[in-house]
């Protein structure tokens, strides 16, 4: 008030202008106010809203396999190295490359046979002379048995014929034995596959020298390939041969196998044993290849979930059940087998209990969520 007592006439007059503008401003602003609606939403205070829209799953019985799961390598059953059987010899052709299926006896390469191919000529021209020599022989021999019966040779003279005789066939049989050695040596100037398969490695080079114990191919035997799986002691007991065993190829395919052998030793210093697992002719695997399986022991039922209906949560597995009619609750479950996209739920849930199916991971125990109606999957 000593304010406005201090103040001129005129200014007191505005000052009290604007004071009342004022009080009218916020006189009409309540009435505008209080002839509005507020949805009733809005005017029930602090109304909770839905967390997250989902669609809910009730958990599923399927008679599944018991398995036991295994690492190892995929090798090839048995793989022949192929060589040269002649030395210092050139190569002078290369018919098969690296992969390449081949027969039992089809050629894989030749080698120089012109020096061969002369020493053979050579052979067989001595045996030619010596079948002569000794056919000559022969009959001096006879004669001279027939003479000394007349008493016209003396009994050493007819041993000397008959010695000759058999010096010429020994000296024959020798000959003939170096022929066959030649064309031996001749045949092996073609390199043979022992057996059909498919080749898995190539050393061999056209104008190289062959040597003694020198690798030229490496084949597949049969083509067969089998996977070494390794597994724990305790368990080898439980595998048989003809069990079946299903492999996940690097590329993400499924090979099933067969059990052929269970490795009668352990090794010592892993505690675990090798299973032999024959597989089937495919492109899915391929020799050296590192993968994981499975054997497939028994089957049981099992109580499983989709995986995305489980949520991990420090080192817990956890579902989100629906409670009453828009709430759900945190529940731990213990998760077990695994096949494909579902999960074994061993113990924690009830078989009638609806869950939530997706977008688990983003709820809290005790959220008010909103149930898609009809997309329950039972």
């Amino acid at each position: 008030m000593k304010f406005l007592s201090s103040l001129p006439l005129g200014g007191r007059k505005v000052l009290m202008a604007l004071v009342l503008v004022a009080l009218m401003a916020a006189g009409a602003f309540l009435l505008f106010a209080a002839g509005r609606e507020i949805p009733p939403a809005l005017a029930a205070k602090g109304a909770a809203r839905p967390a997250l829209t989902v669609t809910l799953v009730a958990p599923q019985t399927f008679d599944w396999p018991k398995v036991l799961p295994a690492n190892g390598n995929v090798v090839a059953w048995q793989e022949a190295v192929i060589g040269p059987e002649i030395s210092n010899y050139r190569i002078t052709e290369v018919l098969v490359q690296v992969g390449d299926v081949v027969n039992k006896g089809q050629v894989l390469a030749r080698i120089a046979s012109d020096i061969v191919a002369s020493e053979l000529a050579e052979a067989q021209a001595a045996v030619a002379e010596l079948q002569a020599s000794a056919s000559e022989a022969k009959g001096n021999a006879a004669r001279a048995h027939e003479l000394r019966e007349k008493g016209f040779y003396s009994t050493q003279l007819n041993t000397q014929y008959q010695t000759a005789q058999n010096t010429a066939v020994a000296r024959l049989a020798a000959a003939q034995a170096r022929q066959l050695a030649a064309a031996v040596k001749m045949s092996k100037t073609a390199v043979l596959a022992p057996d059909a398969g498919v080749i898995s490695a190539r050393s061999a080079t056209v104008g190289s020298l062959t040597q003694a114990g020198q690798e030229l191919f490496r084949l597949i035997r049969g083509g067969r390939l089998e996977w070494r799986a390794e597994v724990p002691s305790a368990d080898l007991a439980s595998l048989k041969p003809g069990q079946v065993a299903a492999l996940i190829s690097p590329g993400g395919e499924n090979v099933k196998g067969t059990v052929r052998a269970v490795a009668p030793s352990v090794d010592p210093q892993t505690r675990n044993g090798l299973v032999y697992v024959d597989l089937p002719k495919t492109s899915a695997v391929r020799a050296g290849m590192f993968a994981r399986g499975e054997f497939e022991l028994a089957r049981s039922p099992a109580l499983t979930l989709p995986q995305t209906a489980v949520v991990l949560r420090e080192g817990f597995a956890y579902v989100f059940r629906l409670e009453a009619a828009d709430r759900v609750a945190q529940v731990k479950v213990v998760p077990g087998r695994r096949v494909g996209e579902r999960l074994e739920i061993v113990s924690g849930l009830a078989p009638d209990a609806r869950v939530v199916e997706n977008g688990a991971g983003f709820l809290a125990d005790g959220d008010l969520v909103k149930v898609v109606e009809g997309n329950f999957r039972p």
